[in-house]
């Protein structure tokens, strides 16, 4: 085999120089992608000294446990995460299931004003959410429950959640496509529609529930806007890192041996926050994939 075509290949895209670009390009995005988490792991453990030290930049002279020590601290860990767990928990089934159930009302029901009502749907999520923001506090303080968990539980459950309109999106892409002659099968044989649904349509879901599930899950946890607006300034893990400078000065006074806040300190405060997701994603991965190929968001 001539060089060029072992280069090139029968097509390009089967041979060497290509895999090379490929290749390349994939440790390009790579390293753009896992700078900053390598940059904020090694100067986490970093004491002063190093930070101040030019010639320091990748691996601390020594490891500064005690950064972590501190940061533990003042997010309250163990406790905040099960906290956070909890809450984001039941916001995030929430919206699954609710999303489920009108995802497979607007695919396989119909109804007047379906397309209408499915387009009102769709730009909910192209409004901001500062523009609903005085409506949504004064509904929640009418209802008395603002400044509480049921101020993100109770939209979540009538499909009116954080990026609602994606799950149901979703849920309604693959409800679609199912076939009729199935559901119509179950029909004569005598199933009513809740029957046909927790029966049929539901187990073949299962990976449309776990993408929507994670998602909602990864974006509840993050949210810090809404939750702190409608529920708390201190109920979640990232809103207690928002506060990390406060909490710290209090826990730690200024002028108290060794007690100044660094960037090493503040980036293990972040190293922790991120931690759950981090775990979340290794072990949830193969799933996610998976379910993503076979809800069809890929395009495929």
């Amino acid at each position: 085999m001539s060089l060029r075509k072992r280069l090139l290949g029968m097509q390009f895209t089967d041979g060497l120089l290509y895999k090379i670009i490929v290749l390349l390009l994939l440790i390009s995005f790579s390293y753009i992608y896992l700078y900053p988490m390598l940059f904020m792991l090694t100067s986490s453990f970093m004491n002063v000294d190093d930070l101040i030290n030019p010639g320091v930049r990748w691996v601390p002279t020594i490891l500064e446990i005690e950064n972590y020590n501190r940061a533990i601290q003042v997010l309250e860990l163990p406790a905040a995460v099960f906290d956070t767990t909890g809450y984001v928990l039941k916001v995030s089934v929430s919206a699954t299931i609710s999303s489920a159930l009108i995802g497979y009302g607007f695919a396989k029901f119909k109804f007047p004003f379906k397309n209408v009502l499915f387009g009102f749907m769709l730009a909910t999520f192209i409004l901001p959410s500062q523009v609903t923001m005085v409506a949504n506090m004064l509904i929640f303080r009418n209802l008395g429950i603002m400044s509480s968990e049921s101020a993100m539980v109770l939209p979540a459950i009538f499909g009116q959640g954080y990026n609602a309109a994606i799950y149901i999106l979703i849920f309604y892409q693959f409800f679609k496509t199912i076939p009729h002659v199935l559901m119509e099968s179950a029909e004569i044989d005598g199933a009513g529609p809740f029957k046909v649904f927790y029966k049929i349509a539901l187990p073949l879901a299962i990976p449309s529930f776990l993408i929507v599930f994670l998602f909602s899950f990864v974006w509840y946890w993050n949210e810090t806007f809404m939750t702190g607006l409608y529920v708390g300034d201190q109920i979640t893990l990232p809103l207690k890192l928002q506060a990390f400078r406060a909490s710290y000065e209090t826990l730690f006074p200024p002028g108290s041996f060794g007690s100044e806040l660094n960037e090493a300190i503040m980036l293990a405060g972040n190293m922790l926050t991120i931690l759950p997701l981090l775990l979340l994603y290794f072990l949830a991965q193969r799933f996610f994939t998976e379910s993503i190929d076979r809800t069809g968001i890929t395009g495929e």
